[in-house]
């Protein structure tokens, strides 16, 4: 099985390179004040979430005459435009999206067009994070040649098997793609937790040129990637957590990962088509050599070498991303979910090829 043994040693040399990467990603403390930030959450029915988001953002420590937020109101069918229109003011800004205009990099882009901060700082409205984040996300640009931080975000807790294997695979890419970027390779980061120079957004994002219903995050961060290849860091501070909250049904759950999985098309990075080739080659391989063992029971012997061998591979990257956002009670659940993980990830990649997905009231295909 020459196979088995080329996927393990490529999967294993990748998730090691993350595990150093992740290792090399710290703190920053440069106590930087003197820079103007835009807040900016992009928002479609949440109004449900305003309240909290609001009382989060005024009471940052970070200078308040330094902190400028903007609202944009991506067509909501539920009161969100009322209620912010309610809390707009002095520096907290209400922009309405007009209605040929919508999706959320282009809420994103209209709002950085008219933002007056130095630095650009994204979250999105359901999240919920420390008083002093903006503080120490605006630490790392202290670093002129720093063009985009990327920062932690978890799912906030909850109970049950759904949930726990929601949060786990959720923290498995936010680890992963902090090692990718402690590596000197940056392939993701997360936008409910990212911020990046004025400057180098109105350069270089090309949210005008795609169609895709997400990546607001990835393909900025491939672009500064391209052109500024050191000027990107992941912040390892618990500071800068920020909670979200995870799929609350399976049908939701479908058709984030489907949304996920649907803008692979549009990468053009090639680091970033590796990782995704090999990550989806080794699950298939998985699931293959499983199937095989329904017909032909010999071949248990290499499925368990397969599956030990990869769970060791995961479990010593997963332990410290895990302990790092105290969740070292989803240990217990790398082994279980391997198998499983397979079946999933497979479906999910060949129906996001093929099947149509739903998104805030939206219908998208590919």
């Amino acid at each position: 099985m020459f196979w088995v043994f080329i996927i393990l040693v490529l999967y294993g040399s990748l998730i090691f390179s993350y595990l150093v990467g992740w290792n090399n990603t710290a703190a920053y403390y440069s106590k930087q004040y003197s820079l103007s930030v835009s807040v900016i959450v992009a928002m479609k029915d949440e109004a449900k979430n305003i309240k909290n988001l609001y009382k989060n953002l005024i009471l940052q420590s970070y200078p308040k005459e330094k902190i400028e937020i903007i609202f944009v109101n991506d067509h909501s069918k539920d009161n969100t435009l009322e209620l912010l229109k309610e809390i707009e003011g002095n520096n907290i800004h209400c922009l309405n999206m007009p209605e040929n205009s919508y999706g959320k990099k282009k809420s994103i882009k209209k709002a950085a067009e008219l933002a007056s901060g130095d630095i650009i700082i994204v979250t999105d409205a359901d999240c919920t994070f420390s008083y002093d984040w903006i503080r120490t996300m605006i630490d790392c640009f202290g670093n002129d040649k720093i063009k985009l931080v990327s920062g932690p975000v978890t799912y906030k807790k909850k109970r049950g098997l759904f949930n726990s294997f929601q949060s786990l695979e959720f923290l498995s890419l936010v680890g992963s793609g902090a090692g990718s970027i402690g590596s000197g390779n940056s392939i993701f980061c997360n936008g409910a937790n990212m911020a990046y120079r004025k400057d180098i957004f109105l350069e270089l994002n090309t949210y005008d040129d795609d169609n895709a219903a997400s990546g607001d995050d990835v393909f900025l961060l491939h672009q500064i990637k391209k052109h500024y290849p050191k000027g990107i860091i992941f912040i390892k501070d618990p500071r800068a957590i920020v909670s979200t909250i995870g799929s609350e049904t399976y049908y939701e759950f479908y058709n984030q990962r489907k949304r996920w999985a649907s803008k692979s098309t549009s990468y053009r990075d090639m680091a970033t088509i590796y990782v995704s080739l090999l990550v989806f080659l080794t699950n298939f391989l998985m699931l293959f050599l499983f199937l095989l063992c329904l017909y032909d029971l010999s071949m248990m012997f290499w499925f368990g070498i397969f599956i030990c061998c990869k769970f060791i591979i995961d479990l010593i990257f997963l332990i410290p991303v895990l302990r790092f956002f105290g969740r070292n009670d989803l240990v217990k659940f790398i082994f279980p979910f391997e198998l499983f993980y397979s079946f999933y990830i497979v479906f999910i990649v060949v129906l996001s090829f093929v099947r149509p997905f739903n998104w805030k009231g939206r219908v998208y295909s590919k």
